[in-house]
């Protein structure tokens, strides 16, 4: 595969829906998968990604070849990046897990479940973004989390760990106490963006709701008889990244300057959505192909509130709301434990 060209794959595998619950499997103590990408400054980076805005920042780069241009300077020629697209974070921890990527973007929680689960072999490199998030339906009996019944579906990228089942976690946690957390895990199912918001607008799959990101709840919105139920901002008290790079202690180690590039890379797109975000959306619908103008995305990237930075935002309470949760053993103090040192100096949280 050239630099910069994108394949989609649809995960569906037994594994892949074992690492969607965050059940981890034997492959994580594996020393083939650790050592795959043990690679002395790769000619090849390998990058799994997800459809979604919150990851605006790696889709400028992939389009611009910023990763390329950043490893370059630091002497690395002719990188190759290859970027795959993913469904959801279950299936591209699979690929990071089984050595078919180096790094995966997806959301913050999705990481902490992987730093989780490999004991701290899998870390973050970088955010991309902390976009708001609506639980939105179409059941219009549901008006707030205690309408929900048995009979509704909540679709999600990836089901119990994911970003959103991390903020519909807590909303639950804070009003209905911890014994709450598997009725409403019960109602959740696996589905990507694209398909939750076609599920949800067909009213099929039995599906009644989905909690997404933007753009997608935004169309959402704009559906007749579509309304929203939970809003991330106002559950964690600030934004919550939901657009992470994160790769394994091993190939970090074996590529400084790649690592670097990266996060060079991503800072300088970051730049460029804050100065032009015309430019930014139409890179966006360039690679996405979304159901959504160009002005309108605009307008939307610069709606208060969007934000994209390279500091992670909220994923230390994400990462203690997990450990409460029993979803990993780890007690963290500080999102410093969870993300390589390359942004430590950022105002993280």
């Amino acid at each position: 595969m050239r630099s910069g060209d994108t394949k989609t794959v649809r995960g569906g595998s037994t594994r892949r829906k074992l690492l969607q619950t965050g059940l981890s499997v034997a492959a994580l103590g594996s020393p083939l998968v650790w050592s795959r990408s043990a690679r002395a400054e790769a000619g090849e980076l390998r990058i799994a990604k997800q459809p979604g805005l919150s990851y605006l920042p790696a889709v400028i780069a992939e389009k611009l070849g910023l990763v390329e241009k950043h490893a370059k300077a630091a002497g690395i020629d002719n990188l190759r990046v290859s970027w795959t697209r993913l469904t959801n974070g279950g299936a591209s921890n699979d690929a990071l897990l089984s050595g078919g990527v180096d790094m995966v973007i997806s959301g913050g929680p999705n990481m902490l479940i992987m730093w989780g689960k490999t004991s701290g072999r899998v870390k973050g490199v970088v955010a991309t973004g902390a976009l708001p998030m609506k639980l939105v339906t179409n059941n219009p009996n549901v008006k707030a989390l205690s309408d929900f019944g048995p009979n509704d579906r909540i679709a999600v990228p990836t089901i119990r760990v994911g970003t959103q089942p991390v903020v519909l976690g807590i909303a639950v946690e804070k009003q209905f106490g911890a014994g709450a957390l598997e009725k409403f895990n019960a109602m959740t199912v696996g589905m990507g963006h694209p398909d939750a918001m076609i599920a949800l607008q067909n009213k099929n799959n039995g599906v009644t709701a989905h909690f997404s990101q933007p753009p997608y709840q935004d169309q959402e919105l704009a559906m007749p008889d579509v309304h929203e139920v939970l809003d991330s901002v106002a559950v964690m008290g600030g934004p919550l990244t939901n657009g992470c790079v994160y790769s394994t202690t091993t190939f970090h180690d074996a590529n400084p300057k790649i690592i670097a590039a990266f996060v060079g890379a991503i800072k300088e797109a970051i730049a460029l959505i804050e100065t032009d975000k015309a430019a930014a959306a139409g890179i966006y619908l360039e690679i996405n192909k979304e159901s959504i103008s160009a002005d309108a995305l605009a307008a939307l990237i610069a709606r208060p509130g969007m934000v994209f930075s390279a500091a992670p935002q909220n994923l230390l309470p994400a990462a203690q709301f997990f450990s409460r949760a029993g979803y990993i053993k780890q007690k963290p103090t500080s999102w410093k434990e969870f993300f390589f040192e390359e942004v430590h100096d950022l105002p993280g949280s």
